[in-house]
């Protein structure tokens, strides 16, 4: 192998690279303390671009293609060098390769719980999680405001901040909504979208962007779940009394309840009280005697009231008792004429059920 071969093998003709790992954002392409031999190929594969920094300066961003590395494909690289046309000179710079294809199925979610104004439930607390996809929009403010020199850069190192973001645009999103949590899960897209124009701004001074955010569930705290299945249970029980007597005869049937153990008892005591008949009147026991139906009570007497006629004049209603007061007042005599309801017209006291009124007469009093 001759000098001449041994010096262009010092030199890398062909950079490029193929990504496996499913995760890398950035790669470097690793020298190893080789230059860059001038008029070398760069292949830049669909969802990638190629970012050459020079000297700590990042310089020209290569998007999909394959490229000679020469003064015309490289403008920014030559106006930092001051190279000429004529320039045939190997070059020192290093190369990092952007995965600009979407990172999908990112997750994020509230650590600790919103506190929310709730028109229905008042002050609650919410959580909610997602997921998100992001990728690289801009390959020089990416390198610039957030990898610098990592030579290996992975979509974890940037998740944790992009959650932050999406949280804290969340919370704002849904305290301002103004939708009750009952119609969270309806509209979960439109809370959705607002958020991820909400973090637009902050996501492309990054170089990033999020083209699909997705709010999989609000969910309440425990205690006001659990109220609502009750409330969701009462609903669907339908009649109270029915369910339960339902309710009653299925605990019943449960092994080892009490009510279970009672109902045993009931029969096992049944059971011996027939078979104590069976012993004393046969194989099928006495016949069964009839229970004696109580007579339904009479119906409460009316009291009558009585209408006194006197000079033409009738007064009453009276009770018997008002009756009694005005035989002692000298009101109603034997012949008054009275009346009550159901008598044939109008009769004297002494002729109807009053005159029982005057013959009550006090025994003559002492020393008479």
């Amino acid at each position: 192998m001759g000098i001449l071969d041994f010096l262009s093998g010092q030199f890398i003709d062909v950079i490029a690279w193929t990504d496996d790992t499913r995760d890398t954002m950035v790669w470097r392409f690793e020298r190893q303390g080789h230059e860059i031999k001038y008029g070398a190929k760069l292949t830049v594969r669909e969802g990638q671009a190629a970012v050459f920094v020079h000297e700590g300066q990042l310089a020209d961003v290569f998007t999909p293609g394959m490229y000679m590395l020469e003064t015309n494909n490289m403008p920014i690289m030559t106006s930092l060098q001051h190279w000429d046309h004529g320039f045939q000179s190997p070059f020192k710079s290093e190369i990092y390769f952007i995965n600009t294809t979407r990172f999908t199925d990112l997750k994020w979610g509230t650590k600790n719980p919103i506190m929310l104004r709730d028109p229905e439930f008042g002050l609650i607390r919410l959580r909610a999680y997602g997921t998100y996809a992001m990728k690289v929009s801009d390959p020089a403010i990416f390198m610039r405001e957030i990898v610098g020199t990592d030579g290996e850069f992975t979509a974890d190192e940037i998740s944790f901040q992009v959650r932050n973001v999406i949280v804290q645009e969340f919370s704002r999103a849904i305290a301002a909504s103004g939708i009750p949590a009952l119609d969270m899960a309806a509209n979960t897209k439109d809370l959705g979208d607002l958020v991820a124009k909400a973090i637009d701004a902050t996501m492309t001074a990054y170089g990033i962007d999020i083209p699909e955010l997705y709010i999989e569930n609000v969910s309440l705290p425990a205690e006001v779940e659990k109220a609502l299945d009750a409330r969701t249970s009462r609903g669907i029980t339908g009649n109270l009394d029915d369910h339960m007597k339902w309710k009653a005869a299925e605990a019943m049937t449960q092994p080892g309840s009490a009510a279970g153990q009672a109902m045993g008892m009931g029969m096992g005591a049944g059971l011996g009280m027939q078979m104590g008949n069976m012993m004393q009147g046969g194989p099928w026991g006495p016949a069964p005697q009839a229970v004696p139906v109580a007579a339904p009570p009479p119906p409460p007497v009316t009291e009558k009231v009585w209408h006194i006629a006197d000079a033409g004049q009738v007064s009453g209603p009276f009770s018997k008792a008002a009756m009694g007061r005005k035989v002692t007042d000298g009101g109603l005599s034997r012949d008054s004429m009275v009346w009550t309801q159901g008598q044939d017209g109008w009769k004297p006291a002494v002729d109807t059920e009053l005159a029982q009124l005057f013959t009550v007469m006090p025994p003559p009093p002492p020393g008479a």
